[in-house]
Order: C-alpha cells, then structure tokens, then sequence
C-alpha cells in the first residue's frame, strides 16, 4: 500500500462521539422504515459502524454553477464544519470522494468545479440492499469489488465477520486510507490492490461477488472465480450511461445466468470501462446529411427522470455499446460512436424529431428498432428480463424480444 497517503486530522471528543451514536441510531431507524433494512442484524450493524471514520473528506453540492456552467463541489471536513460533516456523514446520502482519480490535499481542501467523480462511499440504502440482493450469509466466503471509503466492507464485517471478507480496489491511495479506518475500527478483511475485472485469484474460489462499480459486460474471470452454486451481483454500464443491476447465479458448466432486478441503480464505471473522449460534436456533424427523416422515436423515451426511460437507456445502449449521446443545444442530441465513425444527429422539428444519419452503422435506427421490440413485447419490465453469460458470448433476453448481444 502507498505510503505517502494523507488523511484529514480528525479528533474526535466524546460529545462528537455522542451525537455520531445518535445519528447513527437515527440512520438506522430511517432505513428500517423506509423497509431497505429486511435482517435487523443489518440494522445492528448501521448502528454500531461509526461511518464519519471512513468519510474523514467528502465533497457535497453546493447547488451552484461556475461562469462556465460546471457544478461547484465543497469540500467538508471536520475541520471545516465539524457540525456538517457528522451531519452529512449519518444522511442516506453517497459521499463523494475523489474526482477524476486525484486524491485531493484534505489538509487544504478546495472547492471543486465539475469533473466526473471516481470513488465514493455509497449511501448506506443501497450498500444494504447490495448485501441483501446477493444473500450473503457467515458461510460465504465473499470478494467486494471496490472498497472505496470501507464503509461497505465494515459494514458486512459487522453482521457476518471479516475471516471469510476479501475486498479489493484498482486504487492504492483509496484502499490504503480505508485499511487504516477499518483496522482502527476492529475490522480485519483481506485487501489487496487489484483490477476488479480480473477479480482476485489468489482468495479464489468465492460463494458471493458483490461489485461497487459498474461493468459493460461480465467479466470472465468473476465467472471462473465462483464456485457452482454461487452467486454475482454486478452493475451493467456503458457508454450510454444506461444501467441495470444483474444477479447472476454460476452453473457447473461455468456458464451464468439470472434476471435483472428491479430499481433505478447507477454505480461509477469500472476505471478501465470508462468511455472515451470524443472530441467536437461539430465536427461529428459535419458530414451528417441535411436532409433528414422523421424519427419514429422521441430522445425523450431514453432521457426522460423516469424509471422505463432509466431502464430503455440500457436496453438502447445495448443495441449500441460504443455510442456516447451528447445534448449541444436544447433542441439537437448527437449520437456519436468513436469505435465505428457512426454518428446521428437529431434536431427538434415542428411536432416531431428529426434524425440524419451517417456511417457504416446507423444509431438511432438501431435505437429505434430496440424501441420498437419492447413496445411489441408489452413494455415489459426489467425484471422480466434476464442476462445469460457463457464466456465472452453475453446477451439480454426476453421471452416476446430478440435477444440483445452485450460487448462489442
């Protein structure tokens, strides 16, 4: 592990150990109404992981913009809002922090103007649904993909113990500041440094995987690194920006397959999984013929806040895995695919869209046909849908669709 990482100084005094025991109990209590806690164990477990020690720094939205227009992120620490930080440390709320995979300077923190944030500690709802989703028990022996702060992997220490607990993260700083926070807290996992696309051979074999981050495709070695019988809860992402979470349970054959689970979930990409640049739409454009169609589909059944366009994301960007969608106006989208030189534009018209194409494959076409499927099969929902893995060859299925390939 690195050894030059730096954590925030936090001293804590018993009236700060107080209140955190409070919030903690208030934390607890509001997710055992809210139904998210099913095992009281789990709530127990709430209740006794101080979480403020593995969120030593975070970043909160200021709910502002720069004279750029990017978003404003303030840094919080004890030091600086001792009363916000604990505060925020005990909400149901995803803490982010790090941006861009750059550690910052806690003992001098400054105010953040946008960038694409790539660690966090999860809001504390979803990380006990991750556990419950995946039936993880004290028999497991169980790989967390993505240690992040640690507040997850301290969380199911708690409630099942660390003997059999294996988490790793791609990044040395994270993992070496969540290692002090769990040791300093009586945890005892197994961490290591490692790609969580390669999962961690040397613990191999596991009952449970359980990935924090999202994955375009399954990898293999989660697949090979299970024993039969047992089960892998991952996000699906891509490029898109579309999501759907998958518990995948591992036959004898060493192939995989289970439904999609119901809920609007997003998890940061795998850092290997992130897309690429893609440079000026303008110059996407630019070739785009002018004369276009009417497109059959509004953008808006992909774009729209609500849980069948969050679902439709995914299902268009599976149709399309290496196109990015990208808004330069109000009333143009482009869809622009750097792996094939494809591109679509689509511009708002006097009562419908309109779509130009260009390129060996056309996006919105695609998009359109997909659309298209799940309109005939009924609007299904996404737990109607399952995911079968054998190797590389991964598809998306439903009994009245054409089966969607994943991968490129």
């Amino acid at each position: 592990m690195s050894s030059w990482r730096r954590r925030p100084a936090v001293s804590t005094s018993p009236a700060d150990e107080s209140e955190a025991t409070r919030l903690r109990q208030r934390l607890a209590e509001a997710l055992v109404e809210a139904g998210v806690v099913g095992d009281e164990r789990w709530g127990d477990a709430v209740r006794a992981v101080p979480r403020h020690r593995f969120t030593p720094g975070f970043y909160l939205p200021s709910g502002a913009a720069d004279e750029h227009g990017l978003p404003v992120w303030e840094p919080v620490t004890a030091a600086l809002d001792r009363p916000r930080w604990l505060t925020a440390a005990y909400s149901d709320i995803s803490l982010i922090t790090q941006f861009d995979g750059e550690e910052p300077d806690w003992a001098a923190p400054r105010a953040r103007h946008g960038g694409a944030p790539t660690s966090s500690s999860t809001l504390p709802s979803l990380v006990l649904r991750m556990w419950r989703d995946a039936e993880v028990t004290e028999e497991h022996d169980i790989l967390e993909i993505g240690t992040g702060s640690g507040y997850s992997t301290a969380l199911v220490g708690e409630r099942l113990g660390s003997t059999r607990l294996t988490s790793i993260d791609v990044d040395d700083h994270r993992l070496a500041v969540a290692a002090d926070a769990l040791h300093d807290c009586g945890y005892t996992p197994t961490l290591a440094v490692a790609d969580g696309r390669h999962g961690y051979w040397p613990e191999s074999p596991f009952d449970r995987i359980v990935a924090a981050c999202s994955f375009r495709t399954v990898p293999p070695a989660l697949v090979a690194q299970t024993r039969p019988g047992g089960k892998i809860l991952v996000t699906l992402g891509g490029w898109l920006h579309g999501y759907a979470r998958v518990l995948l349970t591992v036959a004898t054959d060493g192939t995989a397959a289970g439904p999609l689970l119901p809920g609007t979930v997003s998890f940061m990409s795998a850092r290997t999984d992130a897309p690429p640049p893609f440079g000026n739409p303008a110059h996407w454009a630019a070739e785009v013929p002018a004369a276009r169609r009417d497109a059959r589909h509004s953008p808006a059944r992909i774009t729209d806040a609500t849980e069948e366009a969050f679902f439709l994301r995914f299902l268009a960007q599976s149709s399309v895995p290496t196109a990015q969608l990208t808004a330069t106006g109000d009333d143009a989208l482009h869809l622009i695919d750097v792996a094939t030189g494809s591109a679509a534009v689509l511009t708002r018209g006097e009562g419908a869209w309109r779509v130009g194409e260009k390129g060996p494959v056309r996006l919105w076409e695609r998009v359109e046909e997909t659309l298209d499927a799940y309109d005939a099969a009924g609007r299904p929902g996404q737990q109607e849908f399952g995911l079968h893995v054998n190797g590389r060859t991964q598809y998306v299925s439903h009994p009245r669709m054409p089966d969607l390939r994943l991968g490129v």
